[in-house]
């Protein structure tokens, strides 16, 4: 009885200090103040519009316990396009418009840094470009851009040409999730694009096997107790590092750093006269690289997949686009060229129009570096500041019918500032021209050489944390001159094949 009476005093505690809590910090907003500290005075700009949630929490809950999308839509229909709210933590303002999002990302950038949770910045590494801005950040952005600018890709063309024969090889006649087949080719892509040709199997392996647990590891609570996912991700990121720096020593003792993406990282010197990277930079970027590279491409290519089977008639049109290509390959004998991928403007089409309605990167973070003010609302120092590319991409007022796929909407060009699936400004993802290239290859093969059908329901969506079809879309797949017995075994088979799949 005692212990029920000094939980019950205890709960009416925590719920007056919450109400004070709450209280006070309404009357702060009234006043233009709210979570900035008084940034301002009564003549002011005022916060936007919109609800901080519960003291504490905010509406963290409310986010996590419900579709996304449907959140920031609701709020941002109530609201208007500038709204504020209060999630993990941390107060933000929510931006829902073109003008906004150059605003953030291109014209006032300096204004508003990247920011990420100091947990995920670990596990990464601290010097990836990412969480970077200034002389450091531009250095190392040249640096990437122009490992994978055209030049590059068209020599990586026929690698990546090569990555996508050997994945569909291995999904022929079996059931498996589209979105972990994806993930393994987007690796497989990252590798070549890194290290070239030059890195043998047991090395892959072992980045294949230790960059699996970094990644399981990187979307948990930062929980350093031995045994949690979080603890076992860390070690593995330390053997990640130490499998790059053996890499880097072996390529210097050989005198061959390479002209790869590692190896112009290795000789980097910036223009004024600034020191070699250190390999611990070095290394960091690596792995940001192969962060950066699999799952937003994995995620794609699986929406592209799905989007295909539900549309017949595009699939046919593409598939006619795509075998006038194959003729120009000997009918498959030869790989695929940059001037081929170059040639595919229904199937470029097909790539946006999937791009725009999965929205794969929903939004961005910032933080403000001052006190900024935008069309007359106050956006404090410190506060979070997201951009919601996917409302924007869904929006009708620059897209008609939004929820319907049609890639014939980009015959014509979107919008300034309303198309932003790689982000924008010095921030914009530099490897969109090979997740396109990727995309563009996979595509190729996949409708001229196989035929592939969707095991169960493709109309749930889960979050992981990107958007992809439930189970990772299951697809039985199958080669065009396999159809007789493309069913192969039975159904139980299926099922079993499709559960080994998604596990692994």
């Amino acid at each position: 009885m005692a212990i029920f009476f000094v939980l019950v005093c205890s709960l009416i505690f925590v719920a007056i200090a919450s109400y004070v809590h709450y209280a006070r910090r309404r009357q702060g907003e009234g006043q233009g103040g709210g979570y900035g500290g008084g940034h301002a005075k009564a003549a002011s700009p005022k916060l936007p519009p919109g609800s901080m949630g519960w003291p504490y929490l905010g509406e963290t809950l409310q986010l996590y316990s419900q579709d996304p999308n449907v959140f920031f839509a609701s709020r941002q229909k109530r609201y208007g396009e500038i709204f504020k709210t209060h999630l993990l933590g941390c107060p933000c303002v929510m931006l829902a418009s073109p003008e906004a999002a150059r605003f953030v990302l291109v014209t006032h950038a300096h204004l508003f840094k990247p920011t990420y949770p100091r947990s995920k910045e670990r596990m990464i590494g601290p010097s990836a470009l990412f969480f970077h801005q200034g002389e450091y950040h531009l250095r190392l952005r040249r640096l990437v851009q122009g490992a994978l600018g055209p030049d590059a890709l068209r020599a990586l063309v026929p690698e990546v040409d090569a990555a996508v024969r050997s994945t569909l090889a291995a999904w022929d006649g079996r059931v498996m999730s589209t979105f972990h087949a994806m993930k393994r080719l987007s690796f497989d892509v990252g590798i070549v694009t890194i290290f070239g040709g030059r890195l043998d199997e047991r090395r892959k392996a072992e980045l294949r096997r230790n960059y699996s647990v970094v990644e399981k590891g990187y979307n948990c609570f930062p929980n350093s107790l031995p045994g949690t996912l979080y603890h076992k991700a860390m070690q593995a990121r330390r053997r990640l590092h130490g499998a790059l720096s053996d890499i880097m020593r072996e390529r210097r003792e050989r005198g061959e750093p390479g002209s790869d993406l590692l190896g112009c990282l290795m000789q980097s010197r910036g223009d004024d006269g600034a020191p070699l990277l250190t390999d611990e930079q070095v290394a960091d970027n690596i792995i940001g690289v192969l962060f950066a590279a699999q799952d937003t491409t994995a995620s794609v290519l699986t929406w592209i997949i799905k989007f295909l089977r539900d549309h017949p008639k595009l699939l046919e049109a593409v598939r006619a686009e795509q075998a006038a290509v194959r003729e120009a390959t000997g009918g498959g004998r030869r790989p695929l060229t940059w001037a081929h991928a170059r040639s595919m403007a229904l199937t470029h089409r097909v790539i946006l129009e999937s791009l725009r309605m999965a929205s794969i990167i929903s939004f961005t973070f910032r933080e403000a570096v001052a006190d900024v003010e935008y069309k007359g609302f106050l956006i404090p120092k410190g506060w979070k500041v997201m951009p919601l590319f996917r409302n924007i991409h869904h929006n009708p007022d620059y897209f008609q019918d939004p929820h319907k796929f049609d890639p014939c909407r980009f015959q014509v060009a979107p919008r300034p500032n309303t198309f932003l699936p790689f982000g924008s400004g010095v921030h914009a993802c530099p490897g969109n021209e090979l997740a396109k290239l990727e995309m563009l290859v996979l595509i190729h093969h996949l409708v001229t050489g196989y035929r592939w059908e969707i095991v169960g329901s493709s109309d749930e969506v889960e979050y992981s944390p990107f958007p992809v079809p439930k189970h990772g879309l299951p697809v039985r797949l199958w080669r065009e001159n396999r159809t007789a017995d493309r069913k192969g075994g039975s159904e139980s088979d299926d099922v079993e094949d499709m559960i080994v799949s998604h596990s692994n």
